[in-house]
């Protein structure tokens, strides 16, 4: 695959537009899920029920700790399953009704871990974001190439294209993972714990970033995390989960209380509001 293509503003590195801004992009309404062994033995894990909604422009955190169904709710968002009861919509549309390639076109969803079957370059790794946009077994188009160069300078990874993938360290690899999303054009981007395998500063840097494309770019971010000071920071709504239960929704200073974080989270905690107004957790020493 030819890495012959550079940032031109003329082709637009937006989401391919989608129904009017005054509907929510993403609502999901009293969904629930469970999981059993077989169809007829009891269900080993239950989720829900939920309910939210999220705006352009918009990040929302779901936040939880380990087992907690962050990662069911996030492919139930994604349509990769179908919900017990209630629906998922994206842009007014069920997620779970979307096909294959229409689903691909407005939801890109990052997983925790991206594994990759045959070593690849970066340039070839983000032109597979392309993909749902186009048709089977043909090369890629000059437009494809531009976007997927556009979709590596937004997150800054541009001097990383003609790197292989599994050289690529923690961070780096990241933002090239996130930019094969973006090449996507969608309008509804998740992430399963992006900051999982980064240091402090890689993680306030992608969720900036995140921040940033979000503003810009009118995309409606939903990132699973455990992390409470980063969710609180960079959120517009917190989705609070413990044991399948979703406890709380709402803008981080509604949803972090003392009293409730503690219980979720089993440590001794205080909150603290910023002159921002938004609060900051510490864990107590000495308990």
């Amino acid at each position: 695959m030819s890495a012959g293509a550079g940032n031109n503003s003329s082709i637009s590195s937006q989401p391919v537009a989608f129904p009017s801004e005054t509907r929510p992009r993403l609502k999901a309404e009293q969904v629930s899920y469970a999981y059993a062994a077989t169809d007829r033995s009891a269900p080993k894990f239950t989720l829900g029920p939920a309910t939210f909604e999220a705006q352009h422009r918009e990040i929302v955190a779901i936040l939880g700790p380990n087992a907690s169904g962050k990662s069911t709710l996030l492919r139930l968002l994604a349509g990769l399953i179908q919900p017990l009861s209630g629906r998922v919509e994206v842009d007014g549309v069920e997620a779970s009704e979307l096909d294959l390639r229409t689903r691909a076109q407005r939801i890109a969803l990052v997983q925790q871990e991206s594994e990759l079957l045959f070593p690849l370059r970066v340039w070839e790794y983000v032109l597979q974001g392309r993909y749902p946009h186009g048709r089977r077994l043909r090369f890629e188009s000059n437009e494809d190439c531009l976007l997927a160069g556009n979709a590596l300078a937004q997150v800054g990874a541009d001097a990383l294209r003609d790197r292989w993938m599994d050289r690529l360290s923690g961070g780096e690899k990241q933002r090239v993972i996130l930019a094969r999303a973006l090449a996507q054009q969608p309008s509804l981007l998740l992430l399963d714990e992006p900051t999982q395998h980064l240091d402090i500063g890689g993680k306030v840097e992608l969720l900036r970033r995140l921040r940033r494309l979000s503003n810009e770019n009118r995309y409606t971010v939903v990132v699973v995390t455990h992390e409470l000071n980063l969710a609180a920071e960079f959120s517009d709504r917190i989705v609070l989960l413990h044991k399948g239960k979703c406890l709380r929704v709402g803008a981080p200073a509604e949803v972090y209380e003392r009293e409730v974080l503690e219980e979720v989270f089993e440590a001794p905690l205080d909150v603290e509001m910023r002159p921002s107004g938004r609060p900051r957790v510490i864990v107590r020493s000495g308990q």
